[in-house]
């Protein structure tokens, strides 16, 4: 999983509220266990008509925000089913990071499982920064983990609250497995003292 400590990037403004995640991903491109490829189907049904043509109004599609890398979004973004394609395809598209005045839980954890860093601001900050998300791609919004502040176009900031043990994984790029994988030394040294004592299992 790649580190997520600053990032600076053109901010795709959202302005809906319940955001789920079949609107995230839908459900008929649940069937791949692989993480990769999904992010041509993000947002599928906002983004294409019936015939696979792009959506033009819809803002992913526009040019200003086709490599954007954060969203700023209305309340309960990501709620709905628990499915990990959500941030899977949020990921694959290009997005590290999502600004909401609130998230759906298991979603809201599920990011940081994934390099997505979710911020949670009030919502008048987030009101701040969805206008400056509608300015384009001259308007770049700013996010600094270590600190835990956002920085607006303006250059006006909001601080935020992270979970210390979340933002440590985050800061050193670890999921899962890469927590896992710190402790090999002490995995291997329990499974020699074990083996030697109970060679029989």
């Amino acid at each position: 999983m790649d580190k997520f400590t600053t990032l600076s990037g053109v901010a795709a403004p959202m302005p809906l509220v319940n955001i789920d995640t079949d609107m995230i991903i839908p459900k008929q491109f649940l069937k791949t266990i692989k993480r990769s490829g999904l992010g041509v189907n993000l947002f599928d049904e906002m983004r294409y008509g019936d015939d696979g043509a792009e959506k033009p109004d819809f803002v992913l599609n526009k040019p200003a925000y086709r490599k954007a890398e954060i969203i700023v979004a209305g309340e309960n973004f990501g709620c709905g089913s628990s499915r990990e394609h959500a941030p899977w395809a949020l990921l694959d598209f290009g997005i590290r990071c999502v600004i909401a005045p609130s998230f759906a839980d298991i979603f809201y954890n599920n990011c940081f499982k994934n390099g997505i860093l979710p911020v949670v601001l009030p919502k008048d900050a987030v009101d701040a920064l969805m206008e400056d998300a509608e300015r384009g791609e001259n308007a770049r919004i700013t996010v600094d983990l270590e600190n835990q502040i956002v920085t607006g176009t303006d250059g006006k900031e909001y601080s935020f609250e992270v979970d210390a043990f979340k933002k440590h994984c985050l800061l050193n790029g670890l999921d899962d497995i890469g927590l896992t994988l710190e402790k090999a030394p002490a995995i291997k040294a329990f499974e020699e003292r074990y083996a030697a004592t109970m060679p029989w299992v």
